[in-house]
């Protein structure tokens, strides 16, 4: 099993022996462990309406509680995050951070991939590949970190992926028909 919060607590709770561009605002672990937690429910949803997948069920739950850690490296103020980076790279960075943990994390790099896969419906180059990856991806697109209490429908969710082009919304058209 993985320690999900244990991970999050090395990066969030200032551990000194991470190198990390830690932030100081603490509403930050809390944005995101209610978000994830929303996500990690959503996707375990749609990997128990389909046992016939085989989907490791804990797996997705953890790597939906993680796949947002790198929002602490982002500059990102409407979710207290003051770090340097910009949002669209947070992915890409959570990616890292995993990758930085002790080889022996089981599946450490189904997680990396899950971190750097899930921004939009998939970066250029980073598109979600595995069930595991889309189920989090898609699951991820209900929810915001500025409204934490409220899911948005499929039209919601599919709106907010208009602004960056009609391919990610083929995309998520077409997991909304798979996971449904």
């Amino acid at each position: 099993m993985i320690d999900y919060l244990a991970i999050i607590d090395q990066f969030y709770n200032g551990n000194a022996n991470v190198n990390v561009n830690l932030n100081p605002n603490p509403n930050v672990r809390d944005i995101l462990i209610r978000h994830s937690e929303a996500v990690a429910r959503k996707a375990v949803t749609i990997v128990d309406r389909h046992p016939e997948w085989g989907i490791d069920r804990d797996f997705v739950y953890a790597a939906a509680m993680l796949h947002d850690i790198g929002i602490i490296k982002c500059n990102a103020p409407s979710i207290g995050c003051y770090g340097t980076e910009p949002y669209i790279k947070h992915g890409v960075l959570g990616g890292e951070m995993i990758e930085s943990l002790s080889q022996t994390l089981p599946r450490r790099e189904d997680l990396k991939r899950v971190c750097e896969r899930h921004t939009g419906t998939g970066l250029p180059g980073l598109e979600p590949e595995t069930m595991e990856e889309k189920i989090v991806c898609y699951a991820d697109k209900f929810f915001s970190k500025t409204k934490l209490d409220k899911e948005k429908t499929y039209e919601e969710a599919r709106q907010s992926l208009m602004k960056f082009g009609e391919e990610g919304v083929k995309k998520f058209d077409a997991w909304h028909r798979m996971f449904s």
